[in-house]
């Protein structure tokens, strides 16, 4: 993160962005060892452990996997929602693009999702593919009806809305 910017503050801003959406979130102490220290995803819900939260943007990534999944499938997502679940896997990478997408929606540096302690350090080359406009993902966002086509008014990041219909 970088200096100036508190933690407390980031996820602040976090939580208020995904509850205007809205995506269900909120504070609770989690007991159990998680995917992404101090987040888990229980029941459509992303739970925060501020005690055990080392990267707030990792809160983002998982609210884009919420984001992606059409409406009846959010209540059944549950901790690392890919993991032994096929179906999922495809999003991952509309999950990762959106959450650049609301990063910058807030005004926030893209550093803070796309941190050196994720994407099993490929954080860097993946913020230099979407630095150069080359948005991994972009035609799952478009087909599910998130982002415009390359034909519409708008242009990626730029947002039709942040949740799957």
């Amino acid at each position: 993160m970088r200096e100036g910017v508190k933690k407390e503050d980031i996820v602040k801003k976090i939580f208020q962005f995904l509850e205007s959406l809205p995506i269900p979130i909120q504070f609770s102490e989690i007991p159990t060892e998680t995917f992404l220290p101090g987040i888990k995803i229980e029941k459509g819900t992303i739970l925060v452990d501020a005690n055990k939260l080392t990267h707030p943007g990792d809160i983002l990534h998982e609210a884009g996997h919420i984001a992606v999944s059409i409406p009846e499938e959010r209540i059944h997502l549950n901790n690392n929602v890919t993991e032994n679940n096929t179906t999922k896997e495809g999003e991952e990478l509309a999950a990762m693009l959106w959450s650049y997408a609301a990063i910058l929606e807030m005004g926030l540096a893209a550093e803070i999702v796309f941190h050196p302690d994720g994407y099993k350090g490929e954080s860097d080359w993946i913020l230099n593919q979407y630095r150069n406009q080359v948005y991994i993902g972009l035609p799952l966002l478009q087909w599910m009806g998130l982002t415009y086509l390359d034909t519409e008014e708008s242009s990626f990041p730029h947002m039709k809305k942040w949740l799957r219909e």
